[in-house]
């Protein structure tokens, strides 16, 4: 199983002047997980891959929303 959110402790210096961020994250693409794509992918109708931005489930990765930014 994955997730497209991966999760990390860095290093904090005890002589960095800054509040340590303890726990830091990025994003990882759907596509990394999928080796080829398999025929019979479930899509989205034409008007909702256009917001989407891709016509396949499995592809789809949103942007999280602002206030959830840095977790």
């Amino acid at each position: 199983m994955y997730t497209h959110r991966k999760y990390y402790e860095p290093y904090v210096s005890p002589f960095d002047p800054c509040p340590p961020i303890r726990v830091k994250s990025y994003s990882t693409p759907p596509n990394l997980y999928m080796g080829f794509q398999p025929p019979g992918l479930e899509q989205y109708s034409a008007r909702e891959a256009l917001s989407r931005g891709t016509l396949w489930k499995a592809f789809y990765d949103p942007y999280p929303y602002p206030s959830k930014r840095g977790e």
